[in-house]
């Protein structure tokens, strides 16, 4: 096993790759449609499998996102959203929303959406802020009512401790503050998960956190064959530049 530090840029980054040539992904990229709902995690999804299509030009992570978590005292710019990333029959519709586009999802079609929280047993959960349910409604609503598939691209700092069905009684219940939280039925696709399909290599987390930039970061233990070994630290070494998040 060979161990390397990814930092939370980096998982968002080898999610990013790996989602572009996901095998759920890429066919609906040439017939039906991909929903890529913003968030900061998916701005890199969706920069990845733009750029796959050619189609990049345009598109910014800044702004791309709705509800974001900083650091107490730290502002970010004002960006308006520009609108989620649609993609249908290959084409970038710019400016479109899930909203735009719910209803018409049909099954085969794609949704991803990111998460908040995610626990041992791979159940995801997104806050919620919005008093209507926000995004996460709306492609649940195509999800369960017409089988389209739903993916959750989320990296390792998410992970929680208790069932995220337990949390979201506590956090929803009547005399309760702050956001609420909504356990979604996706799949959850990590950095675990990305160097996996990327690399065949086997991704386990080992310890996580640091300083310095380094804060969330995940210790990755990785194995495999030789070459799956070192193709998995090629990869590694190909987004360790990637600079911090900012959205």
């Amino acid at each position: 096993m060979k161990q390397f530090c990814v930092t939370t840029a980096m998982s968002k980054r080898l999610i990013g790759k790996a989602m572009a040539v996901h095998p759920d992904v890429t066919p609906v990229l040439t017939k039906g449609t991909l929903v890529i709902i913003a968030g900061t995690t998916n701005g890199y999804v969706a920069e990845e499998i733009l750029t796959a299509l050619g189609q990049a030009a345009g598109f910014s992570r800044a702004g791309f996102r709705r509800g974001v978590t900083v650091a107490p005292g730290a502002k970010l710019a004002h960006v308006d959203l520009p609108g989620d990333v649609v993609i249908r029959d290959g084409r970038w519709e710019r400016g479109k929303t899930i909203f735009d586009v719910a209803e018409e999802l049909r099954a085969g079609d794609v949704v991803l959406k990111g998460a908040n929280a995610f626990d041992a047993h791979g159940q995801a959960a997104v806050q919620i802020g919005h008093p209507q349910g926000g995004t996460v409604i709306a492609a649940l609503a195509a999800v369960v009512g017409r089988r389209v598939r739903l993916i959750v691209p989320v990296g390792l700092e998410k992970r929680v401790l208790e069932d995220v069905t337990v949390l979201a009684e506590r956090c929803n219940a009547p005399e309760a503050h702050g956001p609420r939280l909504l356990p979604i039925p996706g799949r959850i696709f990590t950095e675990l998960d990305a160097i996996a399909l990327l690399t065949g290599a086997a991704a386990c987390l080992i310890a996580g956190g640091g300083i310095c930039g380094a804060e969330g970061a995940a210790w990755l233990g990785i194995s495999g064959a030789t070459e799956q070994i070192e193709a998995a630290t090629e990869l590694i070494r190909s987004v360790a530049g990637e600079p911090p998040c900012t959205a």
